[in-house]
């Protein structure tokens, strides 16, 4: 799907504006992977703002209808991917369930909470795509449930090539309704970045993992 760059520009904008995503080029910060990176995203905060919320809900209802019509059940991907998944299962009148990052160690050992059946089909709800290591756990715990999983949509990916290597090897359709390449582009609209910041940023995407070592 090709994105809808309005919509994308303006979620864009809304993740810089709260600042649920910060670009920091000249003063990177440091992921848990121990990667330098010029940018973080917490895409979470985007719930404490009722009109953004809405709208990214909408955006997220309106591509699952036009992607993949509408499903039985919509999963959302622990964490970040939970109260957005219920807000657009909530939105559609769905059911709704949630993939854990690893079964629980007591109890029912569940991975998937809530009820799925075999044969049903599914969309997956996540808020960011790095890597896509974590969140395609989540599309194999309902494969192996017997579940049909028409695809995964996020807000937003950092669009490295790993991540899409990984989802074409899953056979998992991803849909984002913003990315890298399109936030830079509104940052530099609205002045949040610089022009000369531009080289860093796209290296930094092309070799995460030496950037600034």
């Amino acid at each position: 799907m090709k994105v809808n760059e309005e919509s994308a520009l303006k979620i864009a904008e809304f993740l810089l504006q709260i600042k649920a995503i910060k670009l920091q080029p000249s003063k990177p910060f440091t992921w848990a992977s121990g990667w330098n990176s010029p940018i973080y995203c917490d895409n979470r905060i985007t719930l404490s703002y009722p009109k953004i919320r809405t709208y990214i809900r909408q955006q997220y209802v309106n591509v699952i209808l036009e992607e993949f019509g509408k499903p039985d059940v919509i999963a959302g991907v622990a964490t970040g991917g939970i109260a957005q998944g219920a807000l657009v299962a909530q939105e559609l009148g769905l059911p709704f369930v949630y993939i854990r990052s690893e079964a629980k160690k007591h109890g029912l050992t569940n991975m998937i909470e809530g009820v799925v059946e075999k044969g049903q089909s599914v969309v997956v709800i996540e808020d960011l795509i790095s890597t896509g290591g974590s969140s395609l756990k989540a599309v194999e715990a309902l494969r192996d449930a017997g579940c049909e999983v028409k695809g995964m949509i996020a807000i937003f990916t950092y669009g490295f090539k790993t991540a899409a290597d990984n989802f074409k090897k899953a056979k998992c359709k991803l849909v984002t309704l913003s990315n890298y390449d399109i936030l830079i582009k509104q940052a530099l609209q609205s002045d949040y970045i610089a022009e000369k910041n531009l080289k860093s940023l796209k290296e930094w995407r092309e070799n995460p993992s030496e950037w600034k070592k």
